[in-house]
């Protein structure tokens, strides 16, 4: 092992009691309203990304994808990070009353709340997040704790109960994701909606699942595993890159598109906040680093199959996602564009702690899915 090697961890432990430090100051220095905002969005970037990463291991299993086992087991590692993400979540909860107007005693004299008032109050609004993270549990228990398992047994059932379970999967994550979406971020601004806000979060999340399995798979291959990994799959994963960044610009351009024609005040409400000041500019900047750049990156056949242009791609696609939730996030504060030691405090947590799970978590189990059946003839795919 390396004297950088050896270093990584504790350099990474330094970085996460760092932040530590910096989120604790935040409440008592920032207030409460700017700490639930940040740690908000942090929340929302791993969760998002955990559940995308399942998405990815659940759809390989469902239209039984052959190029994609070799690789499969970085998204289920990955995922694990819904481990942490729980207390995470439970803990967020503590910003319900604080920046979730329909969760307010006052929500009942604002006619546009007070029907909903019930459902936006914070029993039911922790209980609805209850279940979306027992759900993903129990999909991370049979998806990435069979795979796992596997590896031992080198039962072929595995594969049969996984596709079967698969089909429910789909069906757990299109409520989670959409409860997350309209819960925690819709929420934060009740009287508007878009119906197709879930999509819309879906596509960011997926999107930055692939941008870490890019960024994990080159980094084994830094260190000599994952071999038998070839540009051919590599070229795959950069196309669904592409493919998906297009994917998120559409929808992104759909709901603005849709809402601008209409002009109806209870919709337009929501992007004037986020098209004047400072945040017409960082609007530009997301709509540069989400779409602009990472196209005209990987539009090529080569850029798709280039590792150094893969790896620039998917710091870049995770950057823009959280710069993504920073901007769904911070506008409901009315204080316009804040980024200072606050923001950089929960970045060195969140960061440090996430690459200190993930670190972990590439040394659980085989780096290929060693028992699938399906393996070898996976390593000899070409396009």
């Amino acid at each position: 092992m390396t004297d950088t090697t050896s270093k990584t961890p504790r350099l990474l432990i330094g970085v996460t009691l760092l932040g530590a430090l910096g989120v604790v100051l935040a409440y008592f220095q920032a207030g409460p309203e700017r700490f639930w905002a940040n740690w908000l969005v942090w929340f929302l970037f791993l969760f998002t990304l955990a559940l995308g990463c399942l998405f990815l291991v659940a759809v390989e299993h469902l239209v039984a994808a052959k190029w994609s086992v070799p690789i499969r087991r970085l998204p289920e590692r990955i995922s694990t990070l819904m481990l942490p993400v729980v207390p995470v979540a439970l803990i967020a909860l503590g910003a319900v009353p604080v920046l979730f107007p329909g969760a307010r005693p006052e929500a009942l004299n604002n006619p546009l709340l007070a029907g909903k008032a019930f459902w936006l109050g914070l029993p039911w609004f922790s209980l609805r997040t209850v279940v979306c993270l027992g759900l993903s549990l129990l999909a991370l228990f049979v998806l990435v704790r069979g795979s796992l398992r596997q590896d031992q047994t080198k039962d072929p059932r595995f594969n049969v109960r996984a596709r079967k379970f698969a089909p429910v999967f789909m069906a757990i994550f299109a409520l989670v994701i959409t409860v997350a979406a309209f819960d925690w971020i819709s929420g934060l601004t009740p009287e508007w909606y878009s119906d197709i806000f879930g999509i819309y979060l879906f596509a960011g999340g997926f999107l930055a699942a692939l941008a870490a399995t890019t960024l994990a798979l080159g980094h084994l291959q830094d260190q000599g595993r994952l071999q038998g990994v070839r540009r051919d799959h590599r070229f795959n994963l950069g196309a669904f890159l592409f493919a998906f960044t297009v994917f998120w610009s559409y929808i992104a351009f759909a709901q603005y598109m849709l809402m601008w024609y209409a002009n109806l005040p209870e919709e337009v409400v929501w992007y004037q906040a986020r098209l004047v000041g400072g945040w017409h500019s960082v609007t530009i900047a997301l709509a540069v680093l989400h779409f602009i750049v990472p196209f005209f990156a990987l539009v090529t056949r080569n850029a798709k199959g280039d590792p150094r242009r893969l790896r620039a791609v998917g710091i870049l696609m995770l950057a823009a996602h959280g710069l993504d939730l920073y901007w769904l996030v911070f506008p409901v504060l009315g204080k316009g564009v804040m980024f200072s030691w606050p923001e950089v405090s929960f970045g060195l947590f969140f960061v440090g702690g996430a690459l200190l799970w993930v670190r972990r978590s590439m040394n659980w189990g085989e780096d290929m899915p060693v028992g699938d059946p399906f393996l070898a003839k996976a390593l000899e795919f070409h396009l």
